[in-house]
């Protein structure tokens, strides 16, 4: 770059931030008052002291992705610099870095479970540069929380807040060691909160646009009072780095996570054994429940805690434990939260009114799973005509039933292409549901009958199998038959 378009950007840089700043304090605050950009200096003095590094040892393991470099090599410093020790032929250890805080003056720190997870050694250094080797009293991965404990007391600690009382758009900061550099603080804003992540359904993460990198991980977010409300746990990234999407696990989940581990070294959580699904506009209009809230109940463990206290598939958990379902998402949360062998209120919406029942929560086995088991029966020689939702439709025989448990059902044989929904060939349809109402699916004749009453463009919801999963399915009356 030449000097003229270096005096240039620089140019251009100092007339925006002078702009930007003299925005900042002379436009008018919701109150009034000039805005001004906010200050963290106290809040970094206050509060850094207790926030740690934590540097991992493995033994006889290699760090997958890590390159094998002589200390000659040019980029063997810049790896090691940030904290990632590359392997140099047989090395016999590998090592890693993340970030805590301190939460009791006797010592007990958090981090995230995957910083330490396999680790053989873990060292927790201070900000004043005092080394401790730390022992890791339990970690979950379920919420990626692990508590460790270092010999030392009076040591700083952090201040916990509560981030129920968060709002989008507040001001956050994280304190951390993004690729190996102590004590670095960044600042952005809530960007939204209760979020779902894939396979992270016990937590609703805190999203923020607050710069976090690897190095970052266990590291505490505060708000502006210097109270912690949350931990930084992950982001998403398309190069490994920042890119303005970063989740941490809200404090009070973590500190829920915590007390367990202080008080028995491992996690124990509730279940009810339903499965669940979402419940859309459509599906909400078809079982008469207005507007889409709760989770519908596509599933039902035989003898579980569920099935025992009198829940139906097609049931509607509107509210469990005193909490209203707001959404699927929520239930196992709260369903998670509960000491097993509690039994607690369940408020389910069925044919159109709600419905009060007991369940005694039984205690989650972390190595569950549902087995699958192929569903679909024999394709028939001759297909009929699509149906007014462009299914073809054939009855079961005996033996499909017997394969696929059930006393009734109507299978799927094809599925016209301009069908939008999740349903697909070798599905069985089980009952058709419609204004709270919900018909039994006896032959492909009846099906198709009652289909055929269906105006064009209207929403129809039906209970379907696959292998051993229930769900309900909203299809679309096509406009033609």
């Amino acid at each position: 770059m030449s000097n003229r378009i270096v005096r240039r950007s620089l140019a251009a840089t100092f007339l925006l931030l002078g702009c930007t700043l003299g925005w900042a304090q002379s436009a008018p605050s919701a109150g009034g008052r000039a805005a001004l950009l906010p200050d963290f200096t106290e809040l970094y003095e206050r509060n850094s002291p207790a926030v740690v590094s934590i540097d991992v040892t493995q033994k006889a393991r290699g760090r997958r992705g890590m390159p094998e470099l002589s200390e000659d090599d040019p980029f063997y410093e810049f790896f090691r610099r940030f904290g990632q020790i590359p392997r140099r032929g047989p090395q016999p250890e590998t090592q890693a870095v993340g970030s805590g805080f301190i939460i009791g003056n006797n010592g007990e720190v958090i981090t995230n479970a995957h910083v330490v997870d396999g680790a053989d050694e873990v060292t927790v250094r201070l900000s004043d540069k005092r080394e401790f080797t730390a022992r890791v009293l339990g970690a979950d991965k379920r919420t990626d929380v692990a508590l460790l404990k270092i010999d030392a007391e009076n040591l700083p600690k952090v201040t916990i807040g509560d981030p129920d009382r968060l709002r989008v758009g507040e001001w956050v900061v994280a304190i951390g060691k993004p690729f190996g550099l102590e004590n670095t603080m960044t600042a952005g804003i809530v960007s939204a909160k209760g979020r779902d992540l894939p396979q992270e359904n016990l937590v609703p993460f805190i999203q923020t646009d607050v710069a976090i990198n690897p190095g970052n991980s266990g590291g505490p977010l505060f708000n502006m009072k210097g109270e912690v409300v949350g931990i930084n746990s992950l982001i998403y990234s398309r190069t490994g780095g920042y890119m303005g999407l970063a989740f941490a696990i809200p404090i009070d989940v973590a500190m829920n996570t915590v007390s367990q581990l202080r008080d028995k070294g491992r996690v124990t959580r509730g279940r009810i054994g339903v499965q669940i699904q979402m419940v859309s506009k459509e599906e909400a209009e078809a079982f008469g429940l207005g507007a889409p809230r709760g989770a519908l109940v596509n599933g039902v463990e035989s003898d579980g805690p569920a099935a025992k206290a009198g829940v139906e598939v097609g049931d509607i958990i509107i509210k469990a434990d005193g909490k209203d379902v707001r959404s699927q998402a929520e239930l196992p949360r709260i369903i998670s939260s509960v000491r097993p062998g509690t039994k607690i209120g369940v408020t389910v919406w069925r044919k159109g009114a709600a419905k009060d029942l007991q369940i005694t929560v039984a205690e989650m086995k972390e190595d569950g799973g549902a087995p699958t088991v192929r569903g679909r029966g024999p394709t028939p020689k001759e297909k009929a005509k699509p149906n007014k939702l462009g299914l073809v439709l054939s009855d079961l025989t005996d033996e499909q039933k017997k394969e696929a448990s059930v006393r009734a059902g109507v299978l799927v044989e094809d599925v016209a292409p301009t069908v939008r929904g999740n349903i697909q060939p070798g599905d069985i349809i089980l009952a058709i549901v419609r204004a709270g109402a919900t018909t039994e699916a006896r032959t492909a004749a009846q099906v198709n009958d009652v289909l055929a009453k269906v105006d064009k463009g209207a929403a129809v919801t039906l209970q379907m199998k696959r292998g051993e999963q229930q769900f309900f399915a909203t299809v679309r009356a096509l406009n033609g038959e």
